[in-house]
């Protein structure tokens, strides 16, 4: 029998023979013969395989069994897998599977069931969403889905607002905000998002041709500087709701009829503008790419994707809020106007970091650096630079989804003319 009573990696890529042999071994201790009774295993038939891909922080295990049982389990190194000079607390295991069963209550059906989580491994059981799609890779293959606008903006109005002092009972929130907040975790987005991308920091993955772009656009424009620094600090300091704090395509399993949001790692109590402007960023990145691979169906969908999902969040916030508002002040007439504007100037600063970050940062995004012709990569990292800069210094003029999509074809015609 292993011993699970100290943590240590039993998720190792290098060795699938006894990777599945321990993690069958755990999976069973912990979902097998349980008060709840979570799950019947057929033991004879059990299998665990590492999936070809998973995220840039943890190592992840897909159990399954002849019966049509199966679950993920999901566990934090003490290393990140982008980089094993980066490190991040063992507790975010536990975190993102509070954050989740959280969400769960406040969305339900919109995240991935918990089933456990334990301190000791740092691990966690996690249902098997395996027939849904990771969205980044459905819309690489430039595939539209509906209802995402209406679904993602359900998504974030009940998490974002539930969340916050307008409606959560004030001590409780404080005592999630103590628990939620990770400061190694929330220090990687300090840098990596919102500092890095403006001062030419050396691991920044700039595209060479785009370099004399990159370093006059971004690194040498005081007015940017300064808006960012104000992104920033909000950041840091303005404690508004429980965001995912990752909340990018990537972090979405879809189906035409369904979606589920994953991988809330990043999880924190931030400005609620950051999740919404990360979709709204990410769905840029997506139009790029249909835009490079001559799919313009495709990217009209993603711009109208991201102006559905503001003009969305809006309405449900004006009707959740009247709803559930339980804090008296927040019942003052004008207020609620009041916390909308600041939640959308926030979304279009964020949209506006998420771009850039992205586009010349750490880590990079797919959607652009897949397009293989040089002048449409070109094209699609300078509509970001052009947006991205947009949002940030005029947080002030997006209040609605049009406001976005002029905007985000302004700045494809712009990038034109720069070629």
């Amino acid at each position: 029998m292993t011993d699970f009573s100290k943590y240590f990696l039993m998720i190792n890529e290098d060795d699938p023979v006894t990777t599945e042999k321990t993690v069958i071994e755990y999976t069973l201790l912990k979902t097998k013969g349980t008060e709840k009774g979570q799950i019947d295993w057929d033991e004879s038939t059990m299998k665990a395989a590492i999936p070809s891909e998973h995220g840039n922080l943890n190592h992840v295990c897909r159990v399954t069994d002849g019966k049509g049982n199966s679950i993920y389990i999901k566990q934090a190194g003490d290393t990140l897998r982008i980089s094993e000079d980066m490190t991040a607390t063992l507790d975010r295991n536990r975190q993102e599977s509070e954050i989740l069963q959280l969400e769960e209550k406040m969305a339900p059906g919109m995240v991935p069931h918990v089933y456990f989580f334990d301190t000791t491994m740092s691990a966690c059981g996690m249902e098997d969403c395996s027939d849904y799609e990771v969205m980044r890779d459905a819309m690489l293959k430039h595939e539209t889905f509906p209802r995402f606008a209406d679904d993602i903006s359900t998504f974030m109005v009940r998490t974002l607002l539930l969340s916050s002092d307008v409606v959560m009972d004030h001590r409780k929130k404080k005592e999630l905000t103590r628990r939620f907040i990770t400061p190694d975790l929330d220090d990687i987005t300090e840098k990596l998002v919102l500092m890095e991308p403006y001062l030419g920091a050396e691991r920044n993955n700039v595209f060479e041709p785009n370099r004399e772009f990159v370093e006059k656009e971004l690194y040498q424009h005081d007015a940017l500087h300064l808006a960012v620094s104000k992104l920033k600090f909000n950041f840091m300091t303005n404690a508004q709701a429980l965001l995912h704090g990752d909340l990018h395509t990537g972090s979405v399993f879809i189906r035409k009829d369904s979606t589920k949001i994953f991988d809330c790692e990043f999880g924190t109590f931030a400005p609620m503008g950051y999740d919404i402007g990360n979709v709204v960023a990410n769905l840029i990145f997506a139009m790029d790419n249909g835009i490079a691979g001559g799919d313009q169906a495709f990217a009209d969908w993603t711009v109208q994707a991201a102006a559905d999902t503001i003009d969305l969040f809006i309405r449900k916030y004006n009707s959740l809020y009247d709803e559930a508002v339980t804090e008296p002040m927040a019942k003052v007439p004008g207020f609620k106007e009041y916390y909308l504007e600041s939640i959308l100037k926030d979304t279009a600063g964020y949209a506006g970091t998420e771009l850039h970050r992205r586009t010349v940062g750490m880590a990079n995004v797919v959607d652009v650096t897949s397009i293989k012709d040089t002048r449409k990569r070109l094209l699609a990292e300078r509509t970001n630079i052009i947006a991205g800069k947009d949002f940030i210094l005029h947080q002030e003029k997006f209040m609605s989804g049009r406001d976005y999509a002029e905007a985000i074809r302004r700045a494809v015609a712009e990038a034109e003319k720069t070629l």
